[in-house]
Formats: structure tokens, sequence, C-alpha cells
């Protein structure tokens, strides 16, 4: 008989929550596919519609530190299953929708359901990895990075032939139903395991910190401001990337890559999921050696180049099928770096309300995406992507020459908890 923690179930509930990220991955990713099909059979307008993908947004993130409260008590399994409920019950109801507020409505659904499975796999990964958190934070955001990459194709394909209605109505339930089944395999680990070792490669506290302690540092809230810099670039490049295409004049122009031909823009959705979904395991994997923050730093100023890339050539439908891929392939790690440098700092008991906390994050960075339409339309696309430049230059100077030094000095004082305003809870 297996022991309950034997090193190859952790294996085993690395792999099942990076399944059921990847069933939910389509209610961000795939969302951009569905934006000019509405738009087309209601003329509600590029910007209305986007709201709902805010409002998606938002309600993932926000909920997931309440979410990831009963997953610390409760363990994973009913969270994850209530979340499978959720997203099926939500792309049903988009099937459905006929006026903005039902779309509304079936994205806060929506977000409830993919907060539920995000904040509790990540979460269940830091706690089974405490000595691999990058890369097991990685390789689980990496199902949500790259899932949708297999049925981009075949959802495209079902809009353009039976309606984005069916689209939204099969894979819903589908994906909804998956998730169900894996929530029952689905437990958190039986202890704690302590840290046992720390370098200055990377610092790790020997302490638990509750989320009451976390949010009372500034070191929280450093990575909180460099995290919304960062997401609120990717979120508007990922919810308006056919928008772009279809104004660069490039989505429907056949591109040849690897063997394969395809429209622009559906290869480019494609090869950005795959590489958004690679880049998260292996930038949390470099993390694990270099340290957390070189890592951000070399991410977050390749997004900026990609990005330029795509502002200069972006007419060009190789330049931009790649550009974007690049993009994405270094934007992704925020996900899996940012949770391991939580864990890092506030330790492995309180994990995953930590990182949820942390998560919401993304929802306050979801509010600039209707604001990059509008932006668009004022001045052009080129406006939005000075700005996402200017974004990520600010945060990779903020992960060097801040984020380092305040965390270094945070864990050195650790011994001290007096001078930092907290009372540490011992790692069990």
């Amino acid at each position: 008989m297996e022991r309950q923690d034997s090193p190859s179930a952790k294996w085993w509930q690395l792999a099942f929550g990076v399944i059921c990220m990847a069933m939910i991955a389509n209610l961000q990713y795939g969302w951009t596919l569905f934006v000019d099909p509405i738009d087309q059979r209601y003329h509600w307008g590029r910007a209305a519609i986007q709201l709902a993908f805010t409002l998606f947004v938002a309600t993932e993130t926000w909920l997931v530190p309440v979410e990831a409260w009963f997953v610390d008590r409760y363990g994973p399994k009913i969270v994850v299953a209530f979340g499978g409920v959720m997203i099926a019950l939500a792309w049903t109801i988009n099937a459905y929708a006929d006026s903005l507020a039902m779309l509304y409505l079936g994205a806060v659904i929506a977000g409830i359901g993919a907060g539920s499975v995000y904040g509790t796999c990540v979460g269940n990964a830091l706690k089974w990895f405490p000595h691999r958190r990058g890369l097991a934070a990685g390789a689980t955001a990496a199902g949500f990075g790259a899932g949708a990459a297999i049925t981009v194709v075949p959802i495209a394909r079902m809009i353009a032939s039976s309606g984005y209605q069916d689209a939204f109505l099969y894979f819903g339930i589908g994906q909804g139903a998956v998730v169900l089944a894996l929530a029952f395999l689905l437990r958190k680990p039986s202890t704690n395991s302590p840290v046992q070792r720390k370098s200055t490669r990377l610092p790790q506290t020997k302490v638990d910190r509750s989320p009451r302690e976390a949010v009372r540092t500034p070191v929280f809230w450093v990575m909180y401001a460099m995290f919304v810099m960062v997401a609120s670039g990717g979120l508007m490049a990922a919810a308006q990337i056919a928008p772009i295409a279809h104004d660069f004049q490039v989505a429907g122009v056949p591109v040849s890559l690897f063997g394969l031909q395809m429209a622009a823009l559906t290869l480019a959705i494609s090869l950005d999921r795959i590489f958004d979904g690679f880049g998260r395991p292996f930038f949390g994997y470099v993390s694990d050696n270099i340290g957390r923050e070189n890592t951000m730093f070399i991410a977050f100023s390749t997004a900026a180049l990609a990005v330029i890339v795509l502002l200069t050539y972006g007419h060009i439908p190789m330049v931009f099928v790649l550009a974007t891929a690049v993009y994405f392939g270094v934007f992704g790690e925020i996900y899996s770096l940012f949770p391991a440098t939580c864990g890092d700092t506030f330790g492995s008991k309180y994990a995953a309300s930590n990182a949820g906390l942390l998560y919401t994050a993304k929802g306050t960075a979801a509010f600039l995406v209707p604001f990059a339409s509008l932006l668009s339309a004022a001045y052009g696309w080129s406006a939005v992507f000075t700005l996402i430049i200017v974004l990520n230059v600010t945060a990779a100077a903020m992960a060097m020459f801040i984020l380092r030094p305040m965390r270094a000095r945070y864990l050195a004082a650790e011994e001290h908890p007096a001078a930092l305003g907290a009372h540490p809870i011992r790692a069990a």
C-alpha cells in the first residue's frame, strides 16, 4: 500500500492540478475568439463586450482568497468540484445570452468557477513542493497557459460552422465535467514540510505567516504593484489579440510555420498558448536556480522587447505570429514566479491564502482591458503597446532595485519578529 505522502503521490497531485487548470484555460484565452462573433450578432460594441472579460477576471481573482480559505481548512476536493459545476453553468449561460446583462452574469459565474479551480490547484502545488515552488507553480499554471492550445482550432472551427453559441455550450459542459471528475482525486499533503535549505540565491523564510500578517508588510505590496503592472499588459493582449490582428489586417493571411499552414490569427493564438504554457514551468525552474528577481528582470525585459517588435513590424503576418508568441512566452511566468516568491517570503502553511491574496492583482489589472479598447479607438494600438512597454520596463527595474533588497532585509530580520510588527508561527 502506497504511503500517503509518497514521492509518486505528489507528482500525481501535480498532474491532476495541471489537467484541471487546462480545463479552465478557455474561459480566459479562448474568449478573444468570441468577441467579434458576438458583436456581429448583437452590435453591442467591443468595449461593452470586453467588460464581460473584465468582470470574469475580477471575479476570478478577487474571490480567490475566500476560496483559498476553504482550501487551507477543508482541502481541495469540495472547492474544485464546485468550480467544475460553475464553469459548465457559465458557458451554458453565455450560449443563450441575448443581452449584455446575461453575458455579464455568465462572466461572473465563470470567474467564480475559474477562481475556485485556479487558486486551489496553485495553492495545493505550493504545499506539495515546498522546495521546488517555482517549478510546481509553473507546471500548474502551465495548464492554464497552454490548456487552450489544443482547443483553439476546434473552437474556431465550431464557431465558423455552427456558431459561437454551440461552441460555448458544448465546450463549457465538457470542460466542467472533466474538472468535476478530477476534483475527487485531489487532496492536500498530510504535513507541512519545513524548509531545509536557505541560500542567498533562493532565500526562503523559516516561519509561516498568516494572510493578516502578510498584507501588513511592504514587500507584499511591492509584489502586488509589480503583478498589476505586468498582468495588465498580458490581459490587454490576450483579450485584444483578435481585434489587433483584424486591425493590422493580418488575421486571415495564411502563414506557414513548422510545417503548418493556417490563418495568422489562429496560428498566433495556438503558438501563444504553447509558448505561454512552456514559459511558466521553464521560468519557474530557472528561478529555482538563479533567483526569483533575476528571472523576473529577464522575463519582463524580454516582454518589452517583444512588444517593441510587434509595434514596429506587427503588420507583417509572420512577425505578428512570432512576436506575440515570444511575448506570451515570457508573460505567463508571473503566474509561477509571484506565487513562488510569495511562498518563499511567507511560508507554506498559508500558501494558498497568501498566494490567493496576491493573485487578486490580476483582477485589479483587468480593469485596464476595456481602457485598452478606448485607448486604441482614440489613439491607435501604438498607444496601447507603448503603455505595455513602459509597465514591463518599470516592473523589471523594480524587481532588481526594490523587491530584491527589500525581501533580503525582510527575511534577514525574521529572527526578530518584533521589528517586523508580526508574530510568526513556526513551521510544523
